[in-house]
């Protein structure tokens, strides 16, 4: 597979934030289309479409974003290099105490949306592990560079992981002045962030207009989990976008309102990058 990753670096690094889309990659391999009893739209279905273009501004606004080039059918970096399925992968043993795992969604998905099986039979440990090196490895590896360059450089950072969720899984979540929610923020119940950042990114997106909830019913993912250190100085915060806002969730495509949607999110993310020591260093010279 071609490069697995794009990282867009701004021309002045001034905010402490890293914005991460690691869920709206759509690059599946030739082979990996051939063996799945799927068609290439449904083996998209679980993907964050077009959640890259939402926050591409961020370097604009001084901070780096880092987004996959790969499916998420193919590969799940929100998950752990240790989440393998032993129902997919010759030689693996069952996580029957993992229930992501157990559903068929670890590293390397066994199901897309709607619980679709991607192929028929298992494939072997050296496929998987050449997945792994392929656009696991080297993804997470961008990320932390990322998160160590700003931590050294602003004496925190702060890790803004964007998702889209469909609007079927919102439907049984409480509803705000009769309304579902339109962002839900996931902070793994204050583990991965401090409250002010949760507060904050709250703020931003309610001044905007938008409906916000969190932890339900989505708390965070393995990225959040993973790197949130709020007493090290990292904050990682999930953002979770409605995705029936701005694309129509059946054809994969944008609704005809995608560009003022667009902008909407353009201008939270420009607060967001305002949060934290901005530009300090630059203010002093």
């Amino acid at each position: 597979m071609a490069q697995p990753y794009r990282l867009i670096f701004p021309e002045i690094t001034s905010s402490a934030a890293v914005f991460n889309a690691s869920h709206s990659g759509y690059g599946l391999p030739d082979d990996f289309i051939r063996q799945s009893v799927l068609s290439v739209s449904e083996l998209r279905s679980s993907e964050d479409a077009f959640v890259d273009q939402l926050i591409s501004d961020a370097p604009d606004f001084g901070a780096p974003l880092l987004a996959a080039n790969f499916s998420r059918a193919y590969v799940d970096v929100n998950r752990a290099a240790t989440e393998l399925d032993g129902a997919l992968i010759e030689g693996v043993p069952r996580q029957k105490s993992n229930p992501r795992v157990a559903a068929g969604l670890g590293v390397l998905p066994r199901i897309v949306a709607d619980s679709k099986i991607i192929q028929r039979g298992k494939i072997s440990r050296a496929e998987a592990d050449l997945r792994l090196q392929e656009c696991y490895f080297p993804y997470h590896a961008a990320l932390e560079s990322l998160i160590k360059q700003q931590k050294q450089r602003f004496g925190l950072c702060l890790l803004f992981d964007f998702h889209s969720m469909p609007q079927a899984a919102l439907k049984t979540v409480q509803q705000k002045q009769g309304r579902m929610p339109d962002i839900v923020l996931g902070d793994r119940f204050g583990l991965s962030c401090d409250r002010w950042l949760t507060d904050s990114v709250e703020q931003v997106f309610t001044r905007a207009g938008f409906v916000v909830a969190r932890n339900a019913p989505f708390a965070g993912g393995y990225v959040t989990r993973y790197y949130g250190r709020p007493k090290k100085g990292i904050q990682a915060i999930q953002i979770e976008i409605n995705r029936s806002l701005y694309m129509d969730e059946k054809r994969l495509l944008p609704l005809p309102e995608f560009e003022k949607f667009q902008k909407q999110i353009s201008d939270c993310v420009n607060a967001m990058a305002r949060l934290g020591p901005v530009a300090l260093e630059f203010a002093a010279e």
